[in-house]
């Protein structure tokens, strides 16, 4: 069990069937990796992909995980039923507002378009005070790489302040994504007076 404020991490992930079998091997190491720490999970609710290979582990190891999923999804039986709970909502707009709601700390997988914009509206919130804790990116097959060269020149070409690339630390396994989260730095109540760029 961790001994920081974490109890409830919100995961983003693909429902993608195509990744490459890396992928989907690590969402589900980092079902069970979070099983064993204790932590909740929060995702998008779906079967396929990475969602379904990190939501059936952490199930699996006796992992609590509670799904968010829009209507449009469910009425598609995109839905996990095995989620300890599954909450239905309007829109994807309510959905990714009540997955941070519900969580702590934010832990990105490789994934498309959907998982990219989920983990930039967190920072996002992170970067405008809304959203105080960890994110974590797992940077597994280095996927992420050229992401972080992306926020790194953000930072150096001045569109963000420098003390924003503690926003965000990377696990290049899932089984240090506790440890990872244990170690990111407490992000300040304060964060919004330096949110604009002087």
């Amino acid at each position: 069990m961790l001994s920081t404020p974490v109890g409830t991490v919100c995961v983003y992930c693909a429902s993608s069937e195509r990744s490459p079998a890396v992928y989907l091997d690590a969402a589900a190491r980092l079902g069970r990796h979070l099983a064993a720490a204790g932590l909740g999970i929060v995702y998008g609710g779906g079967v396929l992909g990475s969602m379904g290979r990190m939501a059936e582990a952490a199930l699996d190891s006796g992992g609590r995980v509670t799904g968010v999923i829009p209507k449009f999804m469910q009425e598609l039986e995109w839905a996990n039923r095995r989620l300890t709970d599954l909450r239905v909502v309007e829109d994807m707009h309510e959905r990714k507002r009540l997955m941070l709601e519900l969580s702590d700390a934010v832990v990105a997988l490789p994934g498309g378009c959907g998982t990219l914009e989920e983990l930039f509206e967190a920072i996002t919130w992170k970067r405008l005070g809304l959203f105080f804790g960890p994110v974590v990116l797992v940077n597994v097959n280095r996927f992420f790489d050229p992401c972080l060269e992306l926020l790194a020149t953000c930072v150096s070409q001045g569109f963000m302040n420098p003390r924003h690339a503690a926003m965000w630390s990377v696990a290049d396994e899932p089984e240090g994504v506790a440890a990872a989260l244990e170690s990111a730095p407490q992000w300040p109540r304060t964060a919004r007076e330096f949110a604009a760029v002087r």
